[in-house]
């Protein structure tokens, strides 16, 4: 199947379902089964067809595969091509966006009661705009793909969401839109400089030294929001708070990994200079969002909000992992994106079932549903522990990765960092005891009923990968390992080849208006030589 078009495929066909969608007449209630119908097949054919790409790639090449590449819009001498293709880095985020859209529309099978038709609509349309981010190396096809998320997600929260959908939804697309208007404006700095937007053609490009500190600081700003990082956090709880259950499996599972996704694409293989030089700030940046997010967490009485901090404090463990740029902290901050986005969104689902039962998500409202709830209560458990990093399920091998990459090149960052997993234990376990332990006092909470079918058939394949990931973690990480290492040996030979040239030149050889840029990232690379010394000598 290989010389089929796949990636265009498992991308576009969501909109075949959406054309399918809006062609259904009947009356409201015909409408609605119609649109769940299509809108599951349309996506169960879309997750076997991401299987397939699984099946058929290749792990012991760094390069893109299943490359489709063909002119898109050319004016005057400008031309932008359609060109997709994945690798290591990208194979599983396209996966997890097709299997989380296929539990996300039979979660929302009997939860969703309104305009059910535009809901399924636009979940098929966010599939399309997630695979197509994952799968772009075209820079304007990407950015189109980049922005194309925010719609189907601003229409969810704002339409379907809580009493303060509309604040919320207008929070969240300011934010993430200010940002991407900023890499916006590095996309056309990167074009002028290589002539191209072709997105392999800036991988293999270098770029001025001068130049990489501005166009970091810009795709910055836009990769921050999406994961997010601290302080630009803000808008994250609002948004779980007030969209619906799907739409938070959707925000915490794949949208927040935009930013992941980004810095390990774009910042740190195009601008290894700059990479360096803020590797610092991001390593206190990571810190605070850790300790920090995780004390907030502790406060909570809404389930909803504890989890959304939560989901700040392990992407503070992604950032961290990605920017000490080892091979083993990168590939654990790969495994810690794909386990997060599996736990965090199984826990959105967690706090979905009892909410569609009392429609509250006071965490003093409930207690003791072990009684009358086994079947939740087992699902809960094992994500609970899953998200806190128990030996055997994801959580633990993404976070212990981290940590020996991190421990490699700053101790004190590994410390500060570490104390993530004591404090997350800290409020799962508070979140747990208080929901599930205990006596029940209240008539409505003894008579709610345990997991049904339906429900059941969601958390289960989240479960089984959650525990294979933790079981057996090659199979996720040996097709992401040769494309990962190309990542840090490329940052390295780039880092490295500095520190020769810096050798040679001398400060009247460098260009005044460039000297102090210039200047300064060397001598961030250089304070970083030992550790880069140690990273290239083991693998990297």
């Amino acid at each position: 199947m290989t010389h089929w078009p796949l990636l265009s495929l498992v991308t576009f066909l969501p909109l075949v379902g959406v054309a399918f969608i809006m062609l259904a007449r009947g009356d409201d209630e015909i409408v609605a089964r119609n649109a769940r119908n299509i809108a599951l097949s349309t996506s169960l054919v879309v997750f076997a067809l991401s299987i397939v790409l699984w099946v058929e790639f290749n792990p012991n090449t760094a390069a893109f595969q299943f490359v489709e590449n063909a002119r898109w819009i050319t004016i005057g001498g400008f031309t932008i091509r359609y060109h997709m293709g994945i690798d290591g880095i990208s194979l599983f985020f396209v996966l997890l966006s097709t299997l989380l859209t296929v539990l996300c529309v039979l979660h929302s099978w009997t939860n969703v009661h309104s305009q059910v038709r535009e809901y399924m609509i636009a979940f098929l349309v966010q599939e399309t705009m997630m695979v197509g981010v994952f799968c772009a190396l075209d820079f304007i096809l990407f950015y189109v793909f980049f922005e194309g998320v925010l719609v189907p997600m601003f229409l969810i929260i704002g339409v379907w969401g809580g009493p303060r959908r509309i604040y919320s939804a207008f929070k969240f697309f300011l934010y993430t839109l200010l940002g991407s208007v900023l890499s916006l404006l590095a996309i056309i700095a990167v074009y002028f400089q290589t002539g191209s937007t072709d997105i392999t053609v800036a991988l293999a490009h270098s770029f001025p030294a001068h130049l990489q500190t501005w166009l970091w600081l810009a795709f910055f700003a836009s990769f921050a929001i999406k994961v997010p990082m601290w302080p630009v956090h803000t808008w994250l709880p609002d948004a779980h708070v007030e969209a619906p259950t799907a739409g938070s499996v959707i925000l915490a599972g794949i949208l927040l990994k935009l930013g992941g996704y980004g810095f390990i694409r774009f910042s740190l293989p195009m601008f290894p200079l700059a990479s360096a030089y803020f590797t610092p700030m991001m390593f206190a940046l990571s810190a605070i969002a850790v300790i920090y997010t995780s004390f907030v967490a502790l406060a909570q009485t809404d389930m909803k909000k504890l989890i959304a901090y939560s989901s700040i404090a392990h992407m503070g463990f992604v950032t961290a992992g990605l920017f000490a740029v080892t091979s083993e902290a990168v590939q654990g901050a790969m495994i810690q994106m794909l386990s997060h986005g599996l736990v965090s969104a199984a826990l959105f689902l967690v706090v979905g079932v009892i909410y569609d039962r009392l429609h509250t998500r006071d965490i003093d409202r409930y207690a003791g549903l072990a009684d009358n709830m086994p079947a939740y209560a087992f699902v809960f458990m094992c994500m609970m522990l899953a998200s806190v990093g128990l030996p055997g399920t994801s959580g633990f091998v993404g976070e212990f990765l981290i940590m020996l990459g991190v421990f490699r090149v700053s101790t004190t960052e590994c410390f500060l960092i570490a104390t993530g997993l004591f404090l997350g234990a800290m409020y799962m376990l508070y979140l747990y005891r208080r929901i599930i332990f205990g006596t029940i006092t209240r008539v409505d909470v003894r008579h709610m009923l345990d997991l049904n079918l339906r429900e059941k058939l969601v958390f289960a394949p989240l479960l089984a990968i959650v525990l294979w990931m933790g079981v057996y973690p090659n199979s996720f990480l040996a097709p992401m390992r040769a494309s990962v290492d190309h990542v840090v040996h490329q940052v390295h030979a780039a880092q490295q080849a500095a520190l020769r040239r810096r050798t040679v030149l001398s400060s009247d050889e460098i260009a005044p208006a460039k000297a102090g840029s210039y200047g300064s990232i060397l001598s961030t690379v250089e304070a970083w030589a030992p550790a880069v010394a140690a990273m290239t000598g083991k693998g990297g």
